[in-house]
This record gives C-alpha cells, sequence and structure tokens, in this order.
C-alpha cells in the first residue's frame, strides 16, 4: 500500500448481510472509512467519490487504487474451527501452511483447536502460539485453551487466568469430556468469565465403541489396497463381499457415532443451561442434535432460561455438500462422520430456519500416511465458500447476504470483533470472490500441507481471487 496507507477499492459487488450493491470502500490504516454505493468503473470516478474522506483526513493523501473488475466484495471469512498443527504436528500443517491456505480461502479469522502436541492447556501456551501467529500479519488468530489440563479429563485449573477478550473460546476438540460434573465445573468458570465452550459432542463410550469397526474397515481396505486418504482413485477390483464388508462396518460405526453425537449435544446443552453458560455446538451433523440446539434456542428466545445460558452451532461445508451413507464417501473418514441425505437436508433447513449461527471448517490436515492408517479429518478451508456457494447459493436459492451472515457477521459477534461487515469503522478484513467463476479442486494447489479431500476432481462454482487483511492485500 501507499505511504499514505489509504487504499480505495472500486469497481466492486459489495455484499454483506444488509447489502448488496455496486460500491467502492475506502480503507485507511487498517479500518473502513468509507462506503459509498452505486456505480463506479473507473479510479477516476473513485476519487471524486472519495474526495470527501480525503480532504477531511489527509489533505496530502496519495491513495493507492483497486479495481475489483465487478467482482464481489465482502467481510472476510470467520472460522470458528480449524486444525493448524502447531505446535508438535508440523509434518502435517504449520503456522505459515495454515495461514496460507486460511487467506486462500478468503479467511481472515481463525480460531485454532487446541489438540497439538503438547496439548495447548493453559494462557501461556496459548498467547505464544497467537503472538507467532499474528507476527505473520496474514490473518487473525485465536487459540483455545483446554477444557481440561491434557485432555486427560479431569483438571480444568487452566481455566483460571483466562480472560475472554484474548482467549474467547475453549475446547476439548477432537473428543469429549466424559465426566459431566468436571464439565459443569468448567462451564460454570467460563460462565463467570463470559467464555464459549465449545464442544465436540461425541459420548467417549459410544465412539469406543465404534472403534473397532471402522478398524475392521481400514484393515479391509488396507489388505485390498484400497488408499483411505485418496477416495478419489480408482480403487482396485475387489470381491463384492470385500465391499459388503467395508461399507457395512462403516455403516455400523456411523450408527454408533450417530448416537454418541446425539446423546452428547444433549447433555451438554443441559449442563450448560445449569451452569449459565455460553455452549457451542461444534460441526453439527444430525438431524436429533440440530433439533435439540433449535429448543434450546427456543427456551432462550422465549425467556426460560435468565441465568446466563446461550447456545450457538456450527455446520460445516462438507456435511452441507456431501452423503456418506454409500461408497465412496462412506469411506471419507471425518469425526462427525458424513450423514445421510436426511440429515444433511435437516442441516440446509436449520440454515434456512435461522437456527444454525455459523459455518465452520473443521479444516483438519493429514498426511496420506495418517489418513491410511483411519486419522478422520480433511482439508476444507480452501474449498469452504465454493462449497457453500455452489450448494448453498446455486442449488438451494440462498442470497449470497445471508452466506456472508453465516460465514463472517454471526462469527464476528460471537467473538466480539469489529468485522463481518462492510461498514465505516469496521476492520477492513475483505475477500474478493467471483462467485459464478466454476473450477475443478486438485488438492495438489492447496497452499494447505494436508491434501485430503473428497472433493478432489468435483466441479465447484465461487472462486476467491484476493484477501485483504488490515487493509492489507494478503493473497
Amino acid at each position: 500500500m501507499a505511504d499514505s496507507s489509504i487504499l480505495i477499492i472500486y469497481n466492486a459487488r459489495l455484499v454483506d448481510s444488509s447489502i448488496d450493491s455496486p460500491g467502492t470502500v475506502i480503507i485507511s490504516d487498517g479500518t473502513i472509512r468509507g462506503v459509498f454505493l452505486g456505480e463506479c468503473k473507473t479510479a477516476k470516478n473513485a476519487l471524486l467519490y472519495a474526495s470527501a474522506f480525503l480532504s477531511d483526513s489527509n489533505s496530502n493523501a496519495n491513495p493507492e487504487f483497486y479495481d475489483a473488475k465487478g467482482m464481489t466484495l465482502m467481510p472476510g471469512f470467520i472460522d470458528m474451527h480449524v486444525h493448524f498443527r502447531y505446535p508438535g504436528q508440523t509434518q502435517k500443517e504449520d503456522l505459515d501452511s495454515g495461514l496460507h491456505a486460511a487467506v486462500a480461502g478468503g479467511y481472515t479469522t481463525v480460531v485454532l483447536m487446541p489438540n497439538t502436541t503438547p496439548v495447548i492447556s493453559d494462557r501461556e501456551q496459548a498467547q505464544k502460539v497467537m503472538d507467532e501467529a499474528n507476527a505473520k500479519n496474514l490473518a487473525r488468530v485465536f487459540q483455545t485453551v483446554s477444557i481440561t489440563k491434557n485432555f486427560e479429563g479431569n483438571d480444568t485449573s487452566g481455566l483460571k487466568n483466562l480472560d475472554s477478550k484474548h482467549f474467547p473460546v475453549i475446547t476439548e476438540d477432537g473428543h469429549d469430556v466424559l465426566s459431566a460434573a468436571v464439565m459443569l465445573e468448567a462451564m460454570k468458570k467460563a460462565g463467570e468469565k463470559g467464555i464459549i465452550v465449545s464442544c465436540h459432542c461425541e459420548d467417549p463410550t459410544l465412539a469406543n465403541a465404534a472403534k473397532p469397526y471402522r478398524l475392521r474397515a481400514l484393515s479391509f481396505m488396507k489388505q485390498y489396497g484400497i488408499p483411505a486418504g485418496k477416495i478419489h482413485v480408482k480403487t482396485p477390483d475387489v470381491p463384492s463381499a470385500v465391499n459388503f464388508e467395508i461399507d457395512g462396518n462403516l455403516t455400523t460405526a456411523n450408527s454408533l457415532l450417530a448416537l454418541a453425537e446425539d446423546t452428547a449435544t444433549i447433555r451438554n446443552i443441559e449442563i450448560a443451561k445449569n451452569a449459565g453458560c455460553h455452549v457451542h455446538i461444534c460441526h453439527c451433523s444430525t438431524k436429533a442434535s440440530m433439533d435439540a440446539v433449535r429448543k434450546a434456542k427456543q427456551e432462550i428466545s422465549l425467556g426460560s432460561t435468565t441465568n446466563g445460558f446461550d447456545c450457538t452451532v456450527e455446520v460445516t461445508p462438507h456435511h452441507l455438500g456431501l452423503v456418506g451413507t454409500d461408497s465412496p464417501n462412506i469411506r471419507a473418514l471425518v469425526n462427525p462422520p458424513l450423514r445421510s441425505e436426511d440429515d444433511r437436508r435437516a442441516i440446509i433447513e436449520a440454515l434456512r430456519d435461522g437456527t444454525v449461527d455459523t459455518i465452520a471448517t473443521d479444516h483438519a490436515p493429514h498426511t496420506q500416511d495418517d489418513k491410511a492408517a483411519g486419522a478422520p479429518g480433511f482439508s476444507g478451508i480452501e474449498t469452504a465458500f465454493a462449497v457453500c456457494n455452489t450448494v448453498l447459493v446455486k442449488k438451494e436459492g440462498f442470497s449470497l447476504k445471508q452466506i456472508s451472515h453465516l460465514m463472517s457477521e454471526n462469527a464476528a459477534k460471537m467473538l466480539r470483533l469489529k468485522a463481518g461487515k462492510i461498514a465505516p469503522g469496521y476492520n477492513a478484513d475483505l475477500v474478493l470472490v467471483n462467485p459464478d467463476e466454476e473450477w475443478i479442486v486438485n488438492s495438489e494447489n492447496f497452499k494447505s500441507k494436508g491434501k485430503s479431500t473428497p472433493l478432489e476432481g468435483k466441479k465447484l462454482c465461487g472462486k476467491v481471487h484476493a484477501t485483504f487483511f488490515g487493509g492489507k492485500q494478503v493473497l
């Protein structure tokens, strides 16, 4: 950017949750200073639009101009749920690769999970990661702290020194807290501090019951050379009985994991009600769990709970776009698993009726060896906008304004950020997209180290062209 620290983005279609109009955005010192709605296709006209601001703020201004070429400028996306594997698992991802993947996907704020090596279990560990990440000045990073020390399920002392401004979210992501009493203790501490408890809702005993079925399926896949990490690859011919064994075992595992999700979702909501805390339900994937969230939200709206209880919920792009009851997607291992078409429809309707608060990627990069061994999850932060645009806008009739609400504004509110809107005074965190551009997913082009995606080779609609963080172009 020029020394004046003023950037004018013109010839754009501006879209956030409340506007959809041609327009021009004036940025100074990392903040949106002016928004002008109306056609403006030249830098000369953009300067006329901005003249009032420039004369008031800096008569010697020498602004930089950015021609959006008619593409769509939206608030930068905010991801409440990502894994950057740092520290300790840098063969899967690190801060550099993770942040470059984020900005390639249009994300300007990310919330990192604590299932690292070692587990992030206290303020000092989390602050160190955030300091390193934020020094790179590519995107804003919040590092979550585990609910219990080292995920051991009993010690919540690491929550003592947290504050909601710097550490707005705690989580045991990757699994759930087994003891309801320990969860209640943690939620009470979080409620007193105004910290969100983000729950990977999965009853651990039922999850353990599902493991032998997954392992049996994986053993057949390994025996017959079926690559678990690359479901899009042409697989060798195998006896139909083997395919039946693989998919049958995965179906049984997924059924148990659905029960694990549903029982834990209900439990965690009820504990949060008692504790008076804000519970955030991660990657909700079943109709029953979404119904439990909807019921809790209705109780809140009716004033049935008055002790500070709140309930929000996220869903992932892969649960919106993929059905996991048949091959090959049933073999795309992820927690929670890809669900049935009925579950997928229930999630989309929950987006439509406002039950869902935000779309989060659960970006989970793995090496191919780890995927082949059954590691759940895939890389999704670079395909998220395209999946949401393809499924929700192009097929389901959602507007880009609704997408902005779900991918930016609501998460900004949860994190108490002045972001998620294109309006004066808001952070100049922006993404430029072409919502009509089609492209083919090729994971070799990912910035992420994780190359596993069930979307390999698929055509998506909606391409990120530029990302601005604090007014600086980072993509």
